[in-house]
């Protein structure tokens, strides 16, 4: 039988599966360490997660050690913990992150793939716009590319968030901090579609506070945009492994390559670190290299 340490768990798989859309290896990986720092706190006669505290974790980290396991071994332990335990402070399921003053190895988690601008276009013009579905679907996609969202911001946009006239949306991030971001007109076009004839259609006699509305005017899933995406993926004929998550990636990298600074990424994609942006930088200066090489008489 479950415990809720276990449920919280599940939750935060789904999430590095929905959001992060790492790899089924990778999410093996940390599922495992997951499961063996369960198993430690429920020899500790620990039954809330919020009684795990700094000290504790500590303990399993050097219990680890003493089992044999590698310093690389424990360090990927630590990077998994980091995360669980942020993720619940984010959610609001324990009040402080209790692995926050850990010591975290430089490696980190690695990027997924990132779309090229023609696979972006490829991508984006694959919804059937004769469909409502698919004109909401085509909106999504392009306003998710345009503005850098993360999938739970799109799913969750109201109606009122959005300004079709100066093309920017409003967006309640991560520890509900607020930002506004520009779009382009190639969102606004599809965006402006998708209001006026699908909408309506969609909603029925309903009525949503929400944008991109599914049934009974309710918003559409994380999980179900996931399918959507991989569905639209395949018909593509784009075989990189694409989740919600690419398509930040893709904007925050695309706008870099084109001589955006660091710091205006940084406040689109509403990180309050400059060093979560700075991941995206290796893609700008591998995109130079070949310019460089390609270009350069003695490249």
């Amino acid at each position: 039988m479950k415990t809720s340490l276990d449920m919280f768990v599940d939750q935060y798989v789904n999430y590095l599966i929905i959001e992060k859309g790492l790899s089924k290896k990778t999410i093996e990986s940390y599922s495992s360490d997951l499961s063996r720092h369960l198993e430690f706190l429920k020899q500790k006669g620990v039954k809330d997660i919020s009684d795990a505290d700094t000290p504790l974790i500590l303990k399993h980290l050097i219990a680890l050690r003493k089992s044999g396991l590698t310093s690389r071994s424990c360090a990927r332990h630590l990077i998994t913990l980091r995360g669980f335990y942020k993720f619940l402070s984010q959610e609001k399921i324990i009040d402080y992150d209790p692995a926050k003053l850990i010591d975290l190895p430089k490696s980190g988690l690695k990027l997924p793939d990132v779309l090229s601008v023609s696979e972006v276009d490829l991508l984006l013009n694959t919804p059937d716009t004769n469909q409502p579905i698919g004109k909401r679907n085509a909106a999504m996609l392009e306003l998710l590319y345009a503005a850098g969202l993360r999938v739970s911001e799109l799913v969750n946009l109201k109606f009122l968030d959005v300004n079709l006239e100066a093309c920017f949306v409003r967006v309640l991030g991560k520890g509900s901090k607020e930002r506004i971001v520009p779009f382009g007109l190639f969102a606004k076009k599809k965006m402006d579609d998708y209001i006026e004839h699908a909408r309506p259609v969609l909603l029925k006699n309903d009525i949503s506070q929400f944008l991109f509305v599914a049934r009974k005017g309710q918003p559409m899933t994380r999980q179900g945009f996931w399918k959507l995406l991989k569905q639209y993926t395949k018909q593509a004929g784009i075989k990189k492994k694409i989740t919600p998550h690419s398509l930040r990636h893709s904007f925050a990298s695309h706008l870099l390559e084109g001589g955006a600074d660091l710091r205006t990424v940084q406040v689109m994609l509403g990180h309050v670190d400059i060093s979560s942006t700075q991941i995206y930088t290796h893609v700008a200066k591998d995109h130079l290299r070949q310019i460089h090489e390609k270009f350069h008489p003695r490249g």
